[in-house]
């Protein structure tokens, strides 16, 4: 299956892609079928060609999650993003028991009906007792 991804080619530090298009199972550093672009995420400069893609695209060719969202927020593609990075059954566990420390739940406090008090009418002079 054809697979469009990136391909790292920057400096140590100062990481720079290549989109190209190979065989899933290939290495991205071994031969390519074609380079359909760059992308330099320090100064989020992306090139492309557009019609090669989309012929790709027509063809069959598969993205990978990274590149599906890129070329959403490019234009190029329409759809909802994927989720790229996953979080293991362990590591959430670890994050609900750090924010449970973090932010405890307290307690729920008695609930206290207020008492009404009905009014009392003044006492009238004829209802007044003498002494």
């Amino acid at each position: 299956m054809l697979t469009i991804r990136l391909s790292r080619v920057g400096r140590t530090k100062q990481p720079f892609y290549r989109i190209i298009i190979s065989e899933k199972t290939k290495d991205t550093w071994g031969d390519s079928l074609e380079i359909l672009g760059s992308y330099n995420p320090r100064s989020k400069e992306f090139v492309a060609k557009k019609e090669r893609i989309a012929h790709w695209l027509s063809k069959g060719a598969q993205t990978s999650a990274t590149i599906h969202n890129l070329f959403i927020k490019q234009g190029l593609i329409t759809g909802k993003p994927v989720k790229v990075v996953s979080i293991t059954k362990k590591r959430k566990e670890a994050m609900a028991k750090k924010a449970a420390a973090k932010n405890p739940t307290p307690a729920p406090e008695a609930v206290v009906e207020p008492t009404v008090e009905t009014p009392v009418a003044p006492a009238t002079p004829a209802e007044e007792v003498k002494e």
